[in-house]
């Protein structure tokens, strides 16, 4: 028998829209997190709540950390991300599901403002150095165009 393991389950909303170097995604700066404090991350992103799906917490997010509100039919899968710390620590067990969103209503801006250092549009081919890594490879799939229904990160 193997030992079994819990995940923690969160969800990300990449906003998207059409720039004219191509298509740009809006990220947000983490402060005061005490996790990739100082990078680039999916602008909305948070923990599943208990009794809550993925879906739900997406466009709960989008409200609690942009202020915007979107429509669950506007949340598009992208990729589940199942990932580990590789430490044998349960809280850095994760499942990850990334949405694409290309219409909201409201203008985004930081609603917590303690935890962001700000945001910004960039485009897919131009992403910061400083991009939490296994969001950066979700982007980066995003633009390749090779985005599988699940990958892996932080695994042998």
């Amino acid at each position: 028998m193997t030992d079994r393991f819990r995940v923690i389950p969160a969800s990300y909303v990449l906003l998207l829209r059409e720039g004219t170097g191509g298509t740009e995604v809006l990220l947000q700066l983490r402060a005061n997190t005490g996790f990739m404090d100082g990078h680039w991350a999916a602008a909305a992103a948070g923990h599943v709540e208990a009794g809550e799906s993925a879906v739900a917490a997406a466009a709960r997010e989008a409200v609690e950390e942009l202020g915007i509100v979107v429509a669950a039919a506007d949340l598009v899968p992208l990729t589940a991300v199942h990932r580990t710390r590789g430490n044998g620590n349960p809280i850095d067990e994760r499942v990850d599901f990334f949405f694409t969103c290309r219409r909201w209503t409201g203008d985004p801006y930081p609603a917590e403002p303690d935890r962001s250092a700000g945001l910004d549009w960039f485009a897919l081919d131009a992403l910061p150095a400083a991009t939490v890594p296994h969001e950066r490879a979700v982007l980066d799939a995003l633009r390749a165009g090779r985005t599988d229904a699940v990958r892996t990160h932080g695994f042998g």
